[in-house]
């Protein structure tokens, strides 16, 4: 993903750049959330909102690969990639629970445990930084997370793809919100460390 600093950093026009490919890729991704929830919402035209996940996570691999093969590794896509994450997971929930496929607590619970961590931001800004390095614990949740709710959809369908997807979906989304909240609250753990930590001149 395009979050991961490398050994050696970028060039300084890298870091600032826009318009790199990453970048489009993760632009797309996010283009992609309203058509995601429309489909799943409006016309319930599953098939297509499984495949607009599908091409979701599949842009999100390619955008940290070229990321890193063609240096072109920058602040914005920094931004950008964990934004459409959150993004993609917001939607989800909220098709998942107006659907009637998870509870509204299960999705009150994610969603607040975002909420929570985005109130730590204006402190990090005013210690001059954006955020903190993402723990593998937080892209392991997003992984079990992102494979969960697309499993969740086909669940929901009538017929043995169904019934074989429902257990399967239950236990990537248990393991995923399990981990999510553990990473919150290593990622609270290394806050209270950088506020703490004495400021250097």
């Amino acid at each position: 993903m395009s979050t991961q600093p490398s050994a050696v950093a970028a060039p300084a026009a890298t870091r600032s750049a826009v318009l790199t490919v990453p970048n489009l890729l993760s632009f797309s991704r996010l283009l992609g959330v309203p058509l995601f929830l429309w489909l799943l919402l409006g016309p319930h035209a599953d098939g297509w909102a499984l495949a607009i996940l599908m091409v979701s996570g599949i842009t999100d691999w390619a955008d940290g690969v070229l990321a890193r093969k063609l240096n072109q590794m920058s602040r914005l896509g920094a931004l950008l990639d964990p934004v459409a994450d959150r993004l993609y997971i917001l939607a989800t929930l909220v098709g998942l629970v107006l659907r009637h496929v998870i509870p509204l607590w299960l999705a009150l619970l994610l969603i607040g445990r975002d909420l929570v961590l985005a109130c730590t931001l204006p402190a990090l800004r005013r210690r001059g930084l954006t955020g903190l390095p993402v723990h593998y614990l937080g892209k392991a949740a997003t992984f079990n997370l992102l494979y969960a709710f697309p499993l969740l959809l086909i669940g929901s369908q009538p017929g043995t793809l169904g019934d074989v997807a429902k257990p399967i979906a239950w236990a990537f989304t248990i393991w995923g919100t399990g981990l999510y909240l553990w990473a919150a609250v290593l990622y609270l753990i290394q806050f209270r460390r950088v506020i703490t930590a004495p400021v250097v001149a």
